[in-house]
């Protein structure tokens, strides 16, 4: 038991379910650290690959298998006419409204867009964009009931 001893011990259990919100907070969180490694990869030119499983079947066999397969990320950064570069957070298919009418970030530089992206991220994790989250995802699921 002296073992035991050094180590702190609490009476708490790993939950068994986590808020909706909280699972889609930690979705948008992922997809946005998707964004940031795309765009550093773009600034250092070197290329960002996530790899993902997808399965397929044996033309000739029949059997089902499991292939890495290269997952297909769209940068959310477009260039506009005077050749600022804006950002759009997107959450499945749907933008994210950041403020009222105000769905993109309009940055000057690609350090400037990781930066922006690090703060979206961080206003994520911190529950900032709860409501436009819910929004989002509300869009999103009534595209599945038809």
């Amino acid at each position: 038991m002296s073992a035991l001893t050094a180590l702190k011990l609490v009476a708490l259990k790993k939950p068994t379910h986590q808020p909706a919100i909280v699972i889609r907070r930690n979705k948008l969180s992922s997809r946005l650290w998707e964004q940031i490694q795309l765009a550093k990869g773009q600034m250092s030119g070197t290329p960002f690959v996530l790899m993902k499983f997808r399965s397929i079947k044996d033309a000739h066999t029949g059997v089902r298998k499991q292939v890495e397969v290269p997952k297909r990320i769209k940068p959310w950064w477009f260039q506009t006419e005077e050749g600022k570069v804006c950002v759009a957070i997107k959450y499945g298919r749907w933008t994210i409204e950041l403020a009222k009418g105000k769905p993109s970030i309009q940055v000057d530089s690609a350090e400037d867009l990781i930066k922006a992206l690090e703060a979206v991220k961080v206003a994520v994790e911190a529950g900032e964009l709860d409501t436009q989250i819910d929004i989002a995802s509300a869009k999103l699921r009534s595209g599945f009931g038809k």
